[in-house]
């Protein structure tokens, strides 16, 4: 069955179905990893998003019930140039056409994603509707024109646990970490659990107090939406810094930024993909990186809140990491626990993060 996708500028793709018959509206965006599609989908970053791989064959390793980042698919639609109906891999139990269909979530292939590539690439990330179900152009343009958009959103309230729960505890933990989860993806946990570290993930909306109960360690994650609009959690991150390390990745890195008081802006079409070359500006080494985000930390208003810029994409030359040493914070824009990606930069998570809240303890 055809379907396509209608951006808010007027511009039509036109393909074959490969997920659910459906129609759902969206950001459209687009992500430059050769591999790691399962874990793209089940990030809670990529909610309300329009997921287009710029690899040209994506699915022929099927789906495993051991790389999702979280129990559901974020996309709102997904897009590839050619999605392989056959899947072929010892820990394969589902294939990516009847995981997307069971899910509802439509996805199109067979349409030119170089040209949808360089066309976000040039307009910038925007409104768009994925439609597979026959829907009339006129009522999608309607979507369109309804979908309030990513800027302004608190989307990171709406994917958070609803209640804590604890994912780790060993017997003789080398540090209590609290993951305040605004999207957080399950490597995250993971590698906090094999550094054998007591971990319990906490509701982003819930109370300050819960925040800083029983830890050593206050680890923002990542996660969807603009981050200026999590006004409440900004304001807790205020009341807690100086008073307990604290560390963020991605969303929980802009957090910490507008809490000191610098500012966030939208970038044109974001970094998502799996070969970002970030520079740690200490060290002069050169890390190829994981990234999803379409937010950035201001670096001018940065200077000014006294916070040392400690990582640089260079791609773009924007601010990719910050430490504030009498704070007790530090805030990593990219994803140190690479899953999917590389693994240049997974010590940030078992190594660094961990020895920043040793020292500031002590």
């Amino acid at each position: 069955m055809g379907g396509m996708l209608l951006l808010e500028d007027g511009r039509v793709f036109r393909g074959e179905s490969f997920g659910a018959k459906t129609t759902k509206v969206g950001e459209v965006v687009f992500n430059t990893a050769m591999t790691g599609y399962q874990e793209a989908i089940t990030d809670p970053s990529y909610c309300e998003q329009i997921l287009v791989m710029t690899y040209p064959h994506i699915g022929n390793t099927g789906i495993n019930t051991e790389d999702p980042e979280s129990k559901n698919i974020w996309v709102n639609g997904f897009i590839a140039r050619y999605f392989s109906r056959r899947h072929s891999n010892h820990r394969a139990t589902d294939g990516l056409g009847s995981y997307l269909r069971n899910a509802g979530i439509p996805a199109l292939h067979r349409i030119d994603t170089r040209a949808l590539v360089r066309h976000i690439r040039d307009k910038g990330a925007m409104k768009a509707v994925i439609s597979c179900d026959g829907t009339p152009v006129e009522q999608l343009r309607q979507m369109i024109d309804r979908w309030p958009g990513m800027e302004g959103r608190a989307l990171a309230q709406e994917v958070s646990t609803k209640q804590v729960y604890i994912a780790n505890e060993p017997p003789q933990p080398r540090m209590k970490v609290n993951v305040i989860d605004g999207g957080v993806k399950e490597n995250i946990i993971r590698l906090l659990s094999m550094a054998n570290c007591f971990v319990r993930v906490i509701p982003i909306n819930a109370p300050v107090e819960a925040w800083t109960s029983d830890c050593d360690l206050v680890f923002l994650s990542n996660g969807p939406g603009d981050p200026a609009a999590l006004h409440e959690p900004i304001q807790k991150c205020q009341q807690i810094i100086g008073s307990i390390p604290v560390v963020g990745i991605c969303l929980g890195h802009q957090l910490l930024s507008l809490a000191l008081g610098a500012k966030t802006y939208k970038l044109p079409f974001g970094h998502r993909g799996a070969n970002h070359p970030v520079l740690d500006v200490e060290t002069k080494k050169v890390e190829i990186t994981s990234q999803n985000h379409g937010f950035c930390v201001d670096e001018k208003s940065l200077v000014a809140t006294g916070a040392k810029v400690t990582h640089i994409n260079l791609n773009d030359k924007t601010v990719a990491g910050i430490v504030h040493e009498d704070k007790k914070i530090m805030g990593i824009q990219f994803h140190p626990e690479s899953c999917p990606g590389p693994h240049d930069s997974r010590y940030l998570v078992v190594e660094r993060f961990l020895e920043f809240a040793e020292k500031h303890q002590a």
